[in-house]
């Protein structure tokens, strides 16, 4: 695919995601009126459920050749192909969104090969939007190229980190273990004393925070491909990286279910992080099936 073709995919996916948001906006959600999916933090809405039919309805009959992957239509099993691929999550943050926290957005995001190419985030409560084609940089409002930092600035260890991390829905067993033995470690003072952790509700939104520098480090494992498709692309195009939570794996897959995101910075800077979060671990992740 040219160029043009790839900015004209990133423009109509902006279009998308302004008319997602403002589906967000017109919405009256709460708590009681939504429904559960595997259990009772599970949410789901009808406004993520209009979303997303909009979205994939528009990208249909535009690009009728690609495949299209949605959460909310997900068939469990299914893999991303090679094949252009366009990735929707309609509301990223739904507890957010029906408790009226004001962290929530659309994330949308093609993919070629299984790599984010062009990725589109959009928080209409806080009108920030986060784009970015693969080659040709990440920006917040079109305007602001990202990090909105210095990109070089030093990142000297955990301990000097503001590190994100979600709770997640599935609340027991191996997983649960490894993120709450390892968010104390990271957290105490008798572990790598990170600055803080952060729980902000939205995987998209922690990805662009590490892309524009006010978060350092996201670590993750338990989402899907539609929670970080988008916001990876924006966070390698604002000079972050990303890894794999579990220790030993520099190409996670977009599709892996564990992530481990950090910030532009020196490499060297970069490698020691992702390094000092492995050892910091308890446990490895278990996703039978990737």
């Amino acid at each position: 695919m040219t160029l043009a073709e790839f900015q004209q995919i990133h423009d109509f996916l902006i279009e998308l995601a302004l008319r997602g948001g403002q589906m967000m906006l017109d919405a009256n959600p709460s708590a009681s009126t939504s429904g559960s999916k595997k259990n009772s933090v599970d949410l789901v809405t009808d406004t993520d459920k209009s979303i997303e039919k909009m979205v994939l309805t528009n990208l249909k009959y535009k690009y009728p050749n690609f495949d299209l992957l949605g959460e909310e239509s997900y068939i469990p099993g299914r893999k991303i192909s090679d094949n252009p691929t366009f990735i929707c999550d309609p509301i990223d943050g739904t507890i957010n969104f029906v408790h009226g926290v004001p962290n929530v957005c659309i994330s949308l995001a093609l993919v070629i090969n299984k790599i984010p190419v062009v990725g589109v985030v959009y928080n209409p409560f806080q009108n920030r939007l986060f784009t970015a084609i693969k080659g040709k940089g990440a920006f917040l409002n079109r305007t602001e190229r990202l990090p909105l930092r210095d990109p070089n600035e030093p990142l000297p260890g955990l301990n000097k980190a503001l590190v994100a991390i979600e709770w997640g829905s599935e609340r027991k067993g191996n997983n649960w273990d490894v993120r709450t033995k390892t968010m104390v470690k990271l957290a105490s003072q008798g572990g790598t004393m990170c600055h803080s952790v952060r729980c902000q509700g939205s995987a998209a939104l922690d990805m662009c925070g590490v892309a524009a520098g006010y978060l350092d480090v996201f670590w993750e494992g338990g989402c899907w491909a539609w929670d970080v498709a988008a916001g990876w692309c924006i966070l390698t195009e604002a000079g972050g990286i990303v890894a794999d939570a579990n220790p030993g794996n520099w190409k996670p897959s977009v599709e892996g279910r564990k992530y481990l995101a950090v910030r532009s910075a020196p490499r060297e800077d970069q490698i020691a992080v992702v390094e000092e979060l492995w050892d910091t671990m308890e446990g490895r992740f278990e996703f039978p099936g990737f």
